[in-house]
């Protein structure tokens, strides 16, 4: 009778790996989990266009880690040459304006027609809407697969300088792999718009017909950074509301004055959902790019926009080191409880917690 007995720690056969998935092939993802790629030979995989390289760098450049950093740094400077030679797109929109789908429209038009597209995320936001770059990234199921697209979201983060310099960083490195048209896409709700206009050539807007935020979006400023308004979903029922909305926005473009590039803003209506409008909002972008390179718009505003990135991350290099320093920690916590009990001011402790620091250099 004992030895018909069962044990309790009988050993059950685990699942197997799916048909698609070799054991070879996962053997040599795990090894190359294992690797670590010395700079050099990161820098020329990414050269060579090897994905897997420009992962692996875009990771380095999203880690705190210091040693990660110091590696970053030097896979950057080594792709900067090799860097600046595509077109830079910035395109936002509230959530449920279909930035997901129209960018995967937009993005498998461009790459059949011969362009390599990148597509990265600016989200500062997503601490607070737990993760839902990620969540649009798994709607791209087609550009996913294609051969010649890249998609990477942002890590999560609550400083925008922090967040919106990992993907200027990442830019450079998928510039140097190749890609010659970036898409940059923000969430749409806070500064992300500021953060992604200044580091794109043109900047797209995306609006639904009807939404009722035509007027709000004109106080927040949004629509004057816009080179082009596209309003969306102008399909089905929808279509006649898109057309309103269009001269809507062609009259409120008309408000402002002429922008620096002598670029006029266009507004134009499409479907992502069925390639309507597509081709016709890639002409509109050649057409603004024939003509800022024409009168040197465009060089200008890259300059621009280095020289302010110089200082943004000067600033957050400066922000990062005063509150890692051991006794700005401890003070400021004292600080913090001298204003909770109306002992002193913000100002006053700002001011003293700054001192610290001055003198202490």
């Amino acid at each position: 009778m004992a030895n018909s007995k069962k044990s309790a720690l009988k050993e059950n056969d685990g699942i197997p790996n799916p048909e698609i998935t070799s054991d070879n092939a996962i053997s040599k993802i795990k090894e190359s989990r294992k690797q670590k790629k010395s700079t050099n030979d990161l820098v020329k995989a990414i050269l060579n266009g090897n994905i897997t390289a420009l992962s692996q760098a875009i990771t380095l450049v999203e880690s705190k880690n210091a040693k990660h950093l110091e590696q970053a740094n030097a896979v950057i400077k080594a792709c900067l040459p090799h860097a600046n030679k595509s077109v830079r797109i910035g395109i936002t929109g509230v959530p449920g304006v279909g930035k997901s789908t129209f960018i995967e429209a937009f993005g498998s038009y461009l790459t059949s027609i011969g362009k390599t597209v990148a597509v990265l995320a600016v989200d500062p936001s997503s601490s607070l809407t737990k993760g839902s770059i990620l969540g649009d990234k798994t709607r791209m199921e087609d550009l996913v697969k294609d051969k010649n697209a890249f998609i990477r979201p942002s890590p999560s983060g609550t400083s925008l300088g922090g967040v919106a310099r990992k993907t200027r960083e990442s830019i450079i490195l998928c510039e140097a792999a190749g890609f010659n048209t970036i898409i940059i896409e923000t969430v749409g709700v806070g500064q992300s718009e500021t953060a992604v206009h200044s580091m794109v050539d043109f900047f797209l807007l995306l609006k639904l017909a009807g939404a009722g935020d035509e007027l709000q979006g004109i106080k927040r400023g949004i629509i004057e950074m816009a080179d082009a308004i596209a309003i969306n979903k102008a399909d089905g029922d929808n279509a006649k509301r898109a057309k309103l909305a269009k001269v809507e926005f062609n009259r409120a473009l008309h408000m402002y004055p002429i922008k620096a590039s002598k670029w006029q803003p266009k507004v134009v209506t499409c479907s992502a959902i069925k390639n309507d409008g597509i081709e016709g909002i890639y002409t509109m972008i050649t057409n603004y790019l024939k003509l800022t390179t024409e009168n040197d718009y465009f060089y200008s505003k890259r300059n621009e926009q280095n020289k302010f990135w110089l200082i943004q991350t000067i600033e957050e290099q400066l922000k990062s080191d005063f509150f890692s320093n051991t006794e700005i920690k401890k003070e400021l916590q004292i600080q913090l409880k001298h204003i909770e009990n109306n002992e002193t001011t913000p100002f006053v402790a700002a001011e003293y917690l700054l001192g610290l620091k001055q003198n202490k250099n």
